[in-house]
């Protein structure tokens, strides 16, 4: 059977039912793969931009890839706000055939460039571009933190910790100082307060508000919102946003005061919803997004490396500059791995 391969509008999406189902909420999925995620982010964040879904179908069997439409070619349907992009498909056996078939699709745009992605599908994806006649390379561009807890509760978890966050803790709670709470329905005056919690932390500025404002609204309803508040006489000082969905809680969003540091409220925070999603929502996995920052370590126990692929057609003339640049870099790595240290002395 030959695969059926075309691009859908994210309106036309949302009206077909296997890419509802494959692009939806389940107990396996992640924010960022469904439907509504990247509609949202399209309306709010790349507003004008020509996003796609670009799917592949043989059967009952299909394969999906959010993508953006760009004058140099493909790029992921995503932004800062997406912890990854991936392709998804129903059916691991047709994985290879189906994305083989997807990005033969994606030919006349001539490059395609995709970040950040898990390993495994980045390695899939790569070999599918190879086997479907590009060429191009895939490197490690972040690093993301995990946290697996195979079956451990909250104390197991904490005695793990470093000493020194433990005692943090501690110290800082036994003074009763800081109040803390966590909501799991979207408030008004609770995302105003971490707007204004945001606004005078250590964080650049928000790029795109409403849509995290959005997000969470819609988070709420479907149940998922775990919004952590922390309080000193009443006056918020830390804010969390977290979420939780097949099985994982997602950290979207910390921030906490510049002028209450000494109370440690974003460390408090961050314990809290820690043994809120632990011993209540019993999730296996906390997962802390991209970025290498050195405080994740205290808290998580795994980094694991996201890939950036970046693929050309070879008979795109307006691509062979990269093209040229890739087999330069080849030909320098050849050579690095025939000098051996003694023949170089």
């Amino acid at each position: 059977m030959v695969a059926t391969v075309y691009h859908a509008e994210l309106t036309e999406a949302q009206a077909d039912p296997v890419l509802a189902a494959l692009l939806g909420r389940s107990h396996a999925s992640a924010p960022f793969d469904r439907l509504d995620w990247l509609a949202l982010l399209a309306r709010l964040c790349l507003p004008g931009a020509k996003c796609v879904i670009a799917v592949a179908r043989e059967g009952d069997a299909v394969a999906a890839l959010p993508l953006c439409r760009t004058p140099e070619g493909f790029a992921p349907l995503g932004n800062w706000y997406s912890f990854f992009v991936r392709p998804l498909c129903n059916d691991p056996t047709r994985a290879p055939a189906l994305l083989a078939a997807l990005t033969r699709s994606l030919a006349p745009a001539g490059a395609a460039r995709l970040a950040p992605m898990p390993e495994a599908d980045a390695e899939a994806l790569a070999a599918a571009f190879r086997t479907s006649g590009w060429i191009g390379t895939i490197e490690a561009c972040d690093t993301n933190h995990i946290l697996e807890l195979h079956g451990r509760d909250f104390a197991a978890y904490w005695a793990a910790r470093p000493g020194a966050l433990r005692e943090t803790v501690r110290r800082k709670g036994a003074k009763g100082i800081v109040n803390l709470r966590i909501e799991t329905a979207f408030a008004e005056a609770d995302w105003a307060a971490y707007e204004a919690i945001y606004a005078r932390s250590w964080k650049p500025e928000e790029g795109h508000p409403a849509f995290l404002r959005a997000f969470a609204k819609a988070e709420s309803a479907a149940g998922a919102l775990r919004m952590g508040v922390a309080e000193i006489g009443g006056q918020p000082v830390a804010a969390q946003f977290w979420t939780v969905e097949g099985g994982t809680a997602w950290i979207h969003k910390l921030a906490h005061d510049e002028a209450s540091r000494q109370h440690s409220p974003g460390t408090l925070l961050s314990a809290a919803l820690f043994r809120h999603v632990i011993d209540v929502d019993r999730v296996h996995t906390v997962d802390f997004g991209t970025g290498d920052n050195p405080y994740k370590r205290d808290w998580m126990e795994t980094a694991r490396p996201r890939y950036a692929l970046a693929f050309y057609r070879p008979a795109a003339i307006s691509h062979w500059p990269q093209l040229a640049k890739l087999a330069a870099r080849r030909v320098l790595r050849t050579r690095a791995t025939l000098v051996s240290p003694q023949a170089a002395g």
